[in-house]
């Protein structure tokens, strides 16, 4: 039931972010985003082919930077969390923008809600970003213990996406999910 969860979690996550267009050009026009064409692990945790660097960022060179150093622009996204499961078996996705505003969207990426982060709070979200070092974490954390009627969270941050179990999450992933909005109204 357990990784039934995990791969309903990770197909809801997946589509989510397919029906959200193509990803921001942080090159300010409206080129298509940059791929790699070296082989190794995708941003996403799958493979692209073998025998390169593990810590390649995902335009193929080495990754000397925590993934949080460069600071996004108002209107590009922060970190989307997508979250599963609980007692109710809900889904909800945060999206935060550079600027600390945020949307919470259902289950059918319809939004629910929209708010801004006071600026302490946008620095904590980004601090715990930076601290978690998304391009060091395995892509499924596991390992943790069974937490029943959990949740499953789904994060993208920097090009990278990981995902695990509450029970699972490393501290740092912990102290992300802390200083996000929350993820219902109330």
């Amino acid at each position: 039931m357990r990784a039934l969860r995990a791969v309903a979690g990770l197909a809801l996550g997946a589509a989510l972010l397919a029906g959200c267009g193509p990803a921001a050009s942080t090159d300010g026009d409206d080129a298509p985003p940059k791929t790699s064409t070296t082989s190794g692990p995708s941003p996403s945790g799958g493979t692209s082919g073998s025998g390169t660097d593990p810590t390649a960022s995902p335009t193929g060179s080495p990754d000397t930077s925590p993934t949080a150093s460069r600071v996004p622009a108002p209107g590009e996204t922060l970190v989307r969390v997508t979250r599963t499961g609980g007692f109710a078996g809900q889904t909800h996705t945060l999206i935060v923008k550079g600027d600390g505003s945020w949307t919470r969207l259902d289950a059918k990426a319809k939004t629910e809600s929209t708010g801004t982060m006071p600026e302490t709070g946008l620095a904590a979200l980004r601090t715990a970003l930076q601290e978690a070092d998304f391009a060091h974490l395995p892509r499924i954390a596991t390992g943790g213990p069974t937490i029943y009627d959990g949740y499953f969270y789904a994060f993208v941050h920097g090009g990278y996406e990981v995902a695990g179990d509450q029970g699972s999450l490393p501290p740092a992933l912990n102290k992300v999910v802390d200083a996000l909005p929350s993820f219902t109204a109330g």
